[in-house]
């Protein structure tokens, strides 16, 4: 039986095994073929997903949010109005988030300037307890 080991697979798409077992458990990967010892061997179709899957979570999809695409990805035509709406979804949250870490940095150098211009106390600690 042709197909790379789970630790072939590992190395060429930078997961380790215990995550391709466990994308297979949760159904992010269908049954993987195994050798006639039971060991996985996956083709080029578990490669593709799984590169999916790595392209979906640098978009900061979820597991469950991958999930979906996955099975929409089957049908994209006909799911499109889908996709973009759990994309649109997704967007609102990372720019929420960037708001979040903007706010953060400003505060944070607010915090560190208070310190550079102080000479008793830590301003950084005070900052934190108010």
């Amino acid at each position: 039986m042709a197909g790379l080991s789970i630790g072939e697979t590992a190395q060429r798409t930078g997961l380790s095994a215990d995550t391709l077992r466990y994308y297979e458990k949760i159904g992010l990967l269908p049954r993987v073929a195994r050798d006639p010892g039971g060991r996985r061997r996956y083709d080029e179709r578990d490669l593709s997903r799984l590169r999916f899957i790595q392209r979906a979570q640098r978009c900061n999809f979820s597991l469950k949010e991958i999930g979906q695409l996955l099975k929409l990805r089957s049908a994209a035509d006909a799911s499109r109005p889908q996709v973009q709406r759990l994309t649109e979804r997704k967007l609102a949250e990372v720019k929420a988030q960037m708001a979040d870490l903007d706010h953060l940095q400003r505060e944070l150098e607010l915090l560190l300037n208070l310190c550079h211009g102080s000479e008793e106390g830590c301003p950084i600690i005070e900052g934190l307890e108010s």
